[in-house]
């Protein structure tokens, strides 16, 4: 069953502590992983005789790529309409019944390629001193504060304008991250404004930093050398940044060979003992860093940037997972790939999960910290119950969750499902361009 309202967030060190039955209140979950903690979950998919998965509600929403998100026993998204005016849309749905509780919306014109509306998740942040606060980043760069519970609007800023930004071909897509009392965005403004923090409370700026056009990567803040540290991966290069000052504690160069493409996520991980971080991109390969425990640096383990090479990792959107020294991700056609994490040496290759194409996507959320089970989600709009090893690809169970759509998608015969799934409360919350569903995990 879902938490009561009496089970809370606690902002401490990081801003999501969880405490019950589990929100996914912003990118990739409570705390910015991809793991999915709760316990009481299926073995198995209960799916019909076409191989659909039974929904707890469906509900219309317009198109977007951004993820759905849940707290407090509601359900966050956005969308874009075109017709007969171009707008976003900010929607609270309650979790249990897919009722609307609230939309707001605004105008958003759109100059960006894949017009199908927000691609940042909703974030929400409740507050130990007021009400629970959402936050969201439209695809042009229009950023809203709401009131969680109302939808009322306690500030908002349009960032394209203030920060003279140029705008990036897929336009403002890094979801948002908040420490203590600071919002942090990439936007890719000037002068010296391609990552800013903001007071969470009133919008104001706190800072600004470096010189370079923005990526779609989402920033992630980690411990390191007894410090809380800013990670932000930019157009070109790879920061860790003290997020009080915005002041570069360090930098790893990452040029883009064509255009700015970086997506996915930097991962954290611990092994061994060291601290790593990992960072892929579908242009400029792989690198393994790791982290200087004494001071806030880095060093190179290795790096792989050659297109050409056949044993290589190419993530356009996925996040990869890394598991006990091993690295598991998504190469530009969608093949799962498994490499050691210290060597970068290719373990093994399927393309069992998605059908092969042009950058086809995965979604990978481990279930627990623990075992070598995932939960996927392709671009067909499938879900997925696998385990992942240093051995192979073992798929326990799939099903149809939602169906693909063409909506401003690339050239895919049927569409695809790109945005990213919550799981929340033993459910799972996903979206294509033109339905939100949710269907029930829980063990029976």
């Amino acid at each position: 069953m879902p938490k009561t309202k009496s089970s809370i967030f606690l902002c401490l060190a990081t801003p999501f502590v969880l405490l019950a039955e589990h929100d996914w209140p912003q990118w990739r979950g409570p705390e910015r992983d991809g793991v999915w903690r709760e316990s009481g979950l299926r073995a198995e998919l209960d799916t019909d005789a076409e191989g659909w998965i039974q929904l707890k509600w469906s509900v219309e929403v317009a198109a977007g790529y951004s993820q759905a998100t849940v707290a407090d026993e509601r359900v966050y998204v956005s969308d874009r309409l075109d017709d007969p005016d171009e707008i976003e849309r900010v929607h609270c749905f309650d979790f249990e019944t897919g009722e609307t509780l609230w939309s707001h919306q605004y105008p958003a014109v759109y100059t960006i390629a894949y017009k199908s509306g927000p691609r940042a998740a909703v974030l929400v942040d409740p507050s130990a001193t007021g009400p629970t606060r959402a936050y969201s980043l439209g695809g042009v760069g229009h950023l809203h504060c709401l009131d969680a519970q109302t939808g009322e609007v306690v500030w908002k800023r349009d960032l394209a304008t203030e920060y003279q930004i140029e705008m990036p071909r897929w336009g403002i897509a890094a979801s948002p991250l908040i420490e203590g009392d600071l919002l942090f965005l990439q936007i890719g403004g000037r002068p010296d404004a391609c990552v800013i923090a903001l007071d969470k409370r009133t919008g104001e700026e706190r800072w600004r930093a470096i010189d370079d056009d923005a990526s779609y990567v989402a920033p992630i803040i980690i411990d390191q050398a007894h410090r809380r540290v800013l990670v932000v991966y930019t157009a070109d290069e790879l920061f860790g940044l003290n997020p009080e000052t915005g002041k570069a504690y360090w930098s790893y160069a990452m040029p883009g060979s064509k255009w700015p493409i970086g997506i996915s996520t930097p991962i954290h991980t611990k092994y061994k003992g060291k601290q790593y971080l990992f960072t892929t991109n579908a242009h400029v390969g792989s690198a393994l860093l790791l982290l200087d425990e004494e001071r806030p640096g880095i060093s190179e383990i290795w790096r792989k940037n050659d297109t050409r090479s056949s044993d290589n990792l190419h993530s356009l959107i996925p996040t990869p997972y890394i598991k006990n020294g091993y690295i598991y991700g998504t190469h530009q056609k969608g093949e799962l790939r498994c490499l050691e994490l210290l060597t970068g040496k290719l373990m093994w290759e399927s393309t069992e999960a998605v059908e092969p194409d042009r950058f086809a996507t995965l979604h990978i959320v481990a279930q627990g910290d623990t075992g070598n089970r995932v939960w996927i989600f392709n671009e067909h709009g499938e879900l997925i119950i696998a385990e992942l090893s240093p051995a192979g690809y073992k798929q326990i169970s799939r099903g149809k969750l939602v169906p693909r759509t063409p909506l401003g998608m690339p050239a895919r015969i049927g569409g695809v499902t790109w945005a990213h799934p919550a799981f929340a409360y033993r459910h799972v919350v996903a979206r294509n361009d033109v339905r939100l569903v949710c269907a029930d995990l829980s063990a029976q």
